[in-house]
């Protein structure tokens, strides 16, 4: 037993600083520079944000991990819910396609985008319609930091063949960088109910 303690004390003569109990004190001191250097990398200027298009989702996981990057990286996400029949879908991804692709909403900070086949057998079963309130097809539905922006939901045809107000509508989406807005105000899915609540 005494060979251990012999060690122990000969490996305390060697620290720099111990305590009363023992215990090693690190006598590491930080450069000078780094606080310079951390503080000119943390002001250094961002990236505009670039929009992203996914694969559409024929599963309710595709959907979940889309949602997931998006919030990570506090990007809307975009979803057009469609069916193999419905022909103003037909019309409606393509042009929604062109003007995330053509970078609309990069400036306010980007989107996310994908189509979501709401007739594929996995996503009827998995109850993502009902779990978001689809009603009609086709749907532009964003979400923000995983939060469905029912507000701003669009199921209106003729809005959504309208490129002008498409382009507002991504522009809207995009300025939310994950702060969740649409929901909850005066104006929100309780609104009337408790609107005058403060």
């Amino acid at each position: 037993m005494q060979l251990p303690r012999q060690a122990a004390r000969i490996a305390l003569r060697g620290c720099n600083a111990t305590l009363a109990g023992g215990v090693r004190t690190s006598s590491f001191k930080p450069p000078v520079g780094s606080a310079a250097a951390a503080a000119s990398f943390s002001t250094s200027h961002s990236r505009p944000a670039k929009n992203q298009i996914y694969a559409s989702v024929r599963r309710p996981d595709d959907f979940y991990t889309y949602q997931l990057m998006s919030s990570s990286s506090r990007t809307p996400l975009i979803t057009l819910w469609t069916t193999s029949w419905c022909g103003t879908c037909r019309v409606v991804a393509p042009l929604i396609r062109s003007l995330v692709e053509a970078g609309v909403g990069e400036a306010e900070g980007g989107v996310a985008y994908c189509t979501v086949e709401f007739d594929s057998p996995d996503v009827m079963s998995g109850g993502l319609g009902m779990t978001y309130m689809i009603t009609s097809i086709p749907t532009l539905l964003s979400f923000d930091n995983q939060e469905a922006q029912i507000q701003t939901k669009v199921h209106d045809a003729k809005k959504l063949a309208d490129r002008a107000f498409l382009e507002e509508w991504i522009r809207t989406e995009a300025r939310r960088h994950g702060q969740r807005g649409g929901g909850g105000g005066p104006g929100g899915v309780f609104g009337g109910l408790f609107g005058g609540f403060r």
